[in-house]
């Protein structure tokens, strides 16, 4: 099966290093500055000339609350009135990238992230769909997929119903950790009871879909105590989960300083935690996906990781990787064709840019043949654990092994340590090497600097 893993204590000492997730290829550390709005407006004419589907990314970055381990783009204000002049430029932005697209081209995915969408009042979000509805092609049947996600803590039933009746039937909550010690360790205060009101709302106003956010390697965290959140997530039957692993980066994310490096688990112990995660979540009848990610296997990722058309795009793992994504709003990317584009991550000048009727592109890049290529063969990997050589060499006009001669001993280093298996017709992650596949990815990623991977979290 797709999902089976196999946990190797020698294979994860070794090759549990640095490294990026992928979600793009290239990555976003190298989008440049000569890249920008220019660049975006060709691309947007592009896809209205070709008449693609859209899938829409709006960042809200706006929180009540720090969550001392976040290493979001966010603004952290009491003050509900600020999302007001961020919201005024957010129409405008809405109106600038709109003009230069087709409203019959279908919006097929849409997800509010942040930051804490639901920071917005009830009138705010209500104009904000509106909005987007009067510039895109939003669509009315409930097909799409469109997504929110929500701070527990941030809503209640009536928050639920208005997003099912604004079109939304996906929601993601963060949980994080239920031991209190954890929570007060992090400052992010949030009872089961909380995250669950929320989860039944979602069932009785019929939300497509529930995923669950939970993070191994906090503060005051232990093998125990986690498994026992784990235990409490799964009897929510959410219908994904996302297990991300804690990254302390404290010189690059400031409220991380406000953690105690010394309460920290210990390397082993996060291992021991993600190790119970899997085995509690497999026998929960949950599927490892890949990337910290599990669904149940009617999910419609588990469904299309099976028939082969699951993709990576900047949101993750998605169904909707054919689409074009635009970002709108402060740090958002954008994936148009081969350009890959992001808005400046700086919230004033965001504000001034687009009031100026600019659009705030900051920097990005125009992929290559080369990018193309092994995009696709990163992508492969990271979502079906396979790659066939010839549907690849027909698609691009080569001979696999002659062009990527210089990996062939890296892929056979990793063969003869058994994370893959290495033929002449292709190659196969065995499930020893599942949990690891960022570092089978790495092989073909002629960007990485082996020597300053610190800026990436570890495979595991």
């Amino acid at each position: 099966m797709l999902d089976d893993l196999r946990w190797d204590p020698d294979l994860i000492r070794r090759y549990d290093m640095a490294g990026p997730r992928y979600t793009s290829y290239p990555t976003a550390v190298q989008l440049r500055a000569d890249i920008g709005s220019f660049d975006l407006l060709h691309a947007l004419r592009d896809s209205r000339r070709a008449m693609r589907p859209l899938s829409l990314y709006v960042h809200v970055p706006f929180c009540a609350n720090i969550c001392y381990y976040c290493a979001c783009n966010k603004v952290i204000t009491k003050d509900r009135a600020r999302a007001q002049p961020y919201l005024q430029r957010l129409e405008q932005e809405i109106q600038l990238v709109a003009c230069h697209l087709d409203r019959a081209q279908p919006v097929e995915q849409l997800h509010f992230g942040g930051g804490t969408p639901t920071f917005l009042s009830h009138v705010e979000l209500r104009a904000l769909m509106a909005s987007l509805r009067q510039h895109f092609g939003l669509l009315d049947d409930d097909s799409g997929d469109y997504g929110i996600e929500i701070d527990p803590r941030e809503a209640d039933w009536s928050t639920m119903g208005l997003l099912r009746e604004l079109g939304f039937n996906r929601i993601s909550l963060g949980v994080q950790d239920l031991d209190p010690t954890v929570q007060r360790a992090i400052n992010r205060l949030q009872s089961l009871e909380q995250t669950r009101t929320l989860i039944e709302a979602a069932r009785t106003l019929q939300f497509r879909s529930v995923n669950l956010d939970l993070i191994y390697g906090l503060p005051h965290q232990t093998p125990a105590g986690f498994a026992r959140t784990v235990s409490e997530v799964i009897a929510l039957q959410p219908e994904r989960l996302a297990v991300f692993n804690y990254a302390h980066l404290p010189d690059r994310f400031l409220p991380q300083r406000r953690i105690d490096s010394l309460t920290l688990p210990s390397p082993a112990a996060k291992l021991e935690m993600l190790h119970g995660t899997i085995e509690q979540l497999t026998a929960a009848g949950y599927r490892y996906i890949g990337m910290d990610h599990f669904a149940l296997p009617d999910d419609d990722l588990a469904i299309a990781q099976e028939d082969g058309t699951l993709q990576r795009n900047f949101q993750g793992y998605t169904t909707h990787g054919h689409c074009d994504l635009i970002g709108l709003g402060v740090s958002a990317i954008s994936q148009i064709g081969d350009l890959y584009c992001q808005n400046t991550s700086d919230l004033t000048t965001y504000q001034d840019t687009v009031g100026n009727g600019q659009l705030a592109s900051q920097r990005g890049l125009i992929c290559t043949p080369d990018d193309r290529l092994r995009r696709a063969v990163i992508q492969q990997l990271i979502c079906h654990f396979a790659l066939a050589f010839e549907p690849i060499e027909t698609r691009f006009a080569i001979d696999f092994r002659g062009y990527f001669k210089d990996q062939w001993p890296a892929l056979q280093a990793l063969h003869d340590d058994g994370l893959i298996h290495l033929d002449p017709h292709g190659i196969q992650v065995l499930p020893a090497g599942r949990l690891l596949v960022r570092s089978v990815c790495k092989v073909f990623d002629a960007y990485l600097d082996y020597g300053n991977l610190q800026r990436f979290s570890k495979v595991i």
